[in-house]
């Protein structure tokens, strides 16, 4: 195509890659997966499909000589073994190419793709509240030099090859020098964390520490993404006596705790293993810090996260500077109040739905009738069109798995990242993908912010995400740092709503493919052969963690015969935490129960919903397709239901009551004295008014000769 000009292209050099390699020239994810190499499964997934594959080879291969030596039985002997033979090398043939003659039209096809019109839209929308400070415009000629940054800083921004700021580090690096509170936004890919890193690195330097103190946390959603801020900080750090630590999940809790009790200058954290420390390790506490940064936001102030950042907010230094970033931030006031932002400087470079400048956007219309199409279409795309560096997320963790293998059985080189793997695997799938071992990577929204991947080509959506701004995370895996990138998302009947609102924002023209029906009839006939190999890689798998559990059970067992449930004691100490076990189980079912609620309209339609999917043992692809959908509908009601609801913009979260203790409350009893002044009640007054009766004249005396006094009451005078 044409060559386009863009905003981006000249900020970054053609060779630029985000600074990553380690000293040693391993990139971070691998460094830290050195750490964990102890941990492995017994047998790889690839391993487990490599086997059943091989067994489906051999079945295939033995019923086809079979097949071959009934047809020629009468036959002549010399042309019967002439025959045997070349179907033999046939066989061998197909088993190479994977795909026999008539598959070769299905790859000849092409898909047809034309422009999708835009519709008028209704110019003015309405600007943010006078909350904000507006600094979105910057001095556009500014340089690095020219941000009187120290001499350690400019020379490791040298040393990573930054040519020139991008906006984003133009707009902010002047403003975070200031100690301003910012609020901020920019594209995926436009190196927001370098625009909050040096500022407060220049801090650092400038006002060197008293005492080994934590002074700045910056808090990130998810591992990964921790993990590679880390690595960035720790490169732009290089030449100063600045000191780091990364405190995530995954990774080992000892050597994190006496890395705390150290007291470095910046601790970069997941919200739950920070918490973890802060209750757990006695002389870590975060009363010091300085400046607060939050990298994708507007994730981190969502209602998954929001118990936790209210506890942190709570024990961190109320004189702080805060900084928020993300590329689809909220202007909720109420959001950000939560976060106590002291008069906030509003930077939005790009708006909230602005996809990266060179990505080329294509949509494949789902037919109302044809939803099981979508692994078919998945399959076919990957079989035919793109067939590297490809990301393919889709709404659930088991459809993830499933595609995993279904990608597998097929030949293709894949892996999967999402939350049911060990830290182990999830940092060896990015460390495959990236050295290019694998060509397609499977994964849910865990790796949709904020990663980058080098050389991601294109973005494949088996369903849409819950959001346009979860949309706008998911394609900024690609056309990072002013490279050109592909996108192609599956839109069903239910999700055209979503599918309007991108055409309408998108800045270049947005593409609709068309894959021929009976290339997708092919593929689908394809995927339902292959079910027996999916249940038997499935089975595979459960037998083999039925054994490690059965062995971990055991291990457990020896080890407290041999040394004693008393020396075992410091082992078994539990690690506490903010919520009881009791109160986080409840919170995650009140969730679930919610989402479920609202997405099928009714408890009764959840209870039928959830009988009929334990019913079948395996679901249609109709279905599957539509669990996704509906995971997804969850999500984008539950956040419309939360917006409608009326909230107080406070400073500070409100400090819960104290929980009375429990049991039934014992009801104080009152003297006769109180009892007269305070019963209220017609009868009492009635009585008040025409004076005590004989009765009441008559007990009182007997009281008072009990007490040994007088009917009388005595004068004091």
């Amino acid at each position: 195509g044409p060559r386009r000009r863009g905003p981006s292209r000249g900020v970054f050099s053609a060779e630029f890659v985000f600074g990553e390699a380690e000293a040693g020239g391993e990139d971070a994810w691998t460094a830290t997966l050195r750490q964990l190499r102890g941990k492995k499964a017994a047998t790889t997934l690839d391993e487990k499909i490599e086997k059943v594959r091989q067994k489906r080879k051999l079945q295939e291969k033995e019923a086809k000589q079979a097949k071959v030596k009934e047809e020629d039985a009468e036959a002549e002997d010399d042309q019967t073994k002439k025959k045997e033979c070349e179907d033999c090398s046939r066989d061998e043939e197909d088993v190479e190419s994977e795909y026999s003659l008539d598959d070769e039209s299905i790859f000849t096809k092409a898909d047809k793709v034309k422009v999708k019109e835009k519709r008028r839209s209704k110019k003015g929308e309405v600007e943010a509240e006078s909350f904000f400070e507006d600094a979105s415009q910057y001095d556009d000629n500014l340089s690095f030099q020219d941000m009187n940054l120290s001499r350690p800083l400019l020379k490791a921004i040298t040393a990573l090859g930054f040519k020139q700021p991008t906006p984003i580090q133009k707009a902010c690096i002047p403003l975070g020098l200031l100690g301003k509170d910012i609020c901020a936004c920019a594209a995926t890919g436009t190196g927001k964390t370098a625009a909050f890193i040096l500022p407060v690195l220049e801090r650092l330097i400038y006002k060197p520490r008293q005492a080994p103190i934590t002074r700045v946390l910056v808090l990130v959603p998810t591992r990964e993404l921790g993990i590679q801020v880390h690595s960035v900080t720790k490169q732009l750090a290089q030449f100063t006596s600045v000191t780091t630590c990364l405190a995530v999940g995954g990774l080992d809790v000892k050597t994190q705790e006496a890395a705390l009790r150290s007291g470095p200058d910046i601790l970069i954290a997941t919200p739950g293993r920070l918490i973890d420390h802060l209750h757990n390790c006695p002389s870590f506490h975060l009363s010091s810090v300085e400046v607060l940064i939050l990298d994708e936001a507007d994730r981190m102030l969502d209602e998954y996260f929001e118990e936790q950042m209210k506890e942190i907010i709570r024990l961190c230094s109320h004189h702080r500077q805060t900084m928020l970033f993300s590329a689809t931030m909220t202007e909720e006031v109420k959001d950000l109040a939560s976060v106590s932002l002291k008069n906030p400087v509003r930077i939005f470079v790009n708006s909230n739905t602005d996809v990266a400048p060179f990505l080329r956007q294509e949509f494949i219309r789902i037919r109302p009738n044809r939803e099981g199409d979508r692994e078919a279409i998945v399959t076919a795309l990957l079989t035919r069109t793109f067939q590297d560096h490809v990301m393919l997320f889709t709404q659930t963790k088991k459809q993830a798995h499933r595609m995993h293998i279904l990608l597998g059985l097929m030949g293709l080189r894949v892996g999967e990242l999402h939350g049911n793997l060990s830290q182990t695997q999830r940092l060896e799938s990015l460390r495959r993908f990236k050295d290019e071992q694998i060509d397609i990577l499977v994964a849910t929204d865990v790796a949709a912010r904020g990663l980058d991947i080098e050389g991601v080509k294109t973005v494949i959506n088996f369903t849409m995400p819950n959001t346009i701004k979860h949309y706008v995370h998911r394609v900024g895996r690609t056309a990072r740092a002013g490279k050109a990138g592909r996108s192609v998302s599956l839109v069903g009947e239910e999700e055209r709503k979503m599918l309007k609102e991108i055409v309408k924002t998108a800045k270049t023209a947005v593409k609709a493919r068309i894959l021929p029906q009976d290339v997708i009839l092919k593929f689908r006939e394809k995927i339902e052969n292959l079910e027996k190999d999916i249940y038997a890689v499935l089975c595979l798998e459960r037998e083999e963690r039925e054994m490690q559990q059965s062995e971990a059970q055991i291990n457990k067992a020896k080890k407290q015969l041999e040394t004693g449930k008393k020396e075992t004691g410091s082992e078994g100490l539990e690690r506490s935490w903010f919520q009881t076990r009791e109160e986080r189980k409840k919170e995650k079912l009140a969730k679930a129960l919610q989402e479920f609620d609202l997405a099928l309209r009714g408890k009764k339609k959840r209870k039928k919903f959830v009988q009929d999917t334990q019913k079948k043992a395996q679901m249609t692809p109709e279905e599957r397709s539509q669990f996704e959908i509906l995971k997804s509908q969850m999500y984008a009601e539950r956040l419309a239901k939360r917006n409608r609801r009326a909230k107080r913009a406070r400073a500070l979260p409100e400090e819960e009551p104290a929980a009375a203790p429990a049991g039934p409350k014992k009801k104080k009893k009152l003297s006769v004295f109180d009892e007269e002044l305070t019963n209220t009640s017609r009868k009492a007054l009635k009585q008040y008014r025409a004076g005590p009766s004989f009765e009441d004249r008559k007990r009182l005396g007997m009281a008072q000769r009990r007490k040994g006094g007088n009917f009388k009451s005595k004068s004091r005078y």
